[in-house]
């Protein structure tokens, strides 16, 4: 069986952790802009619809952002279950992420039919 270098085991790992910082600082900025035009929309002055079709925008902006944190996440377990089959020990330590997380069913939490 093959070996993966140490070398890109790290720089992989760096890689990844620093993508998903990038993801969850974009969702902290849209979520920081949605404050402001929702607080700055408060103003007495204004129509209460000002800016409604921004706000849907930037709404429909964090769900693909989630969508994007979800996929690294599934990225991230793949890469994991790869440094487990073809690094072994050197693999350092992996990570095991929930099935919950990356959006799958978890068997227990699937409904009987009534």
């Amino acid at each position: 069986m093959a070996t993966v270098r140490r070398e890109d085991i790290l720089h992989i790992r760096k890689l990844m952790r620093e993508a998903e910082a990038v993801s969850d600082e974009a969702m902290v900025a849209f979520s920081k802009l949605k404050t402001a035009m929702l607080l700055a929309r408060q103003n007495p002055e204004l129509p209460v619809d000002v800016g409604q079709r921004a706000l849907m925008r930037v709404s429909q902006i964090e769900q693909q952002a989630m969508g994007m944190s979800t996929n690294l996440l599934r990225v991230h377990d793949e890469l994991s279950k790869i440094a487990r089959e073809f690094a072994g020990g050197d693999g350092g330590d992996t990570t095991n992420i929930s099935p919950s997380a990356l959006g799958m069913v978890v068997p227990s939490e699937e409904k009987e039919p009534a």
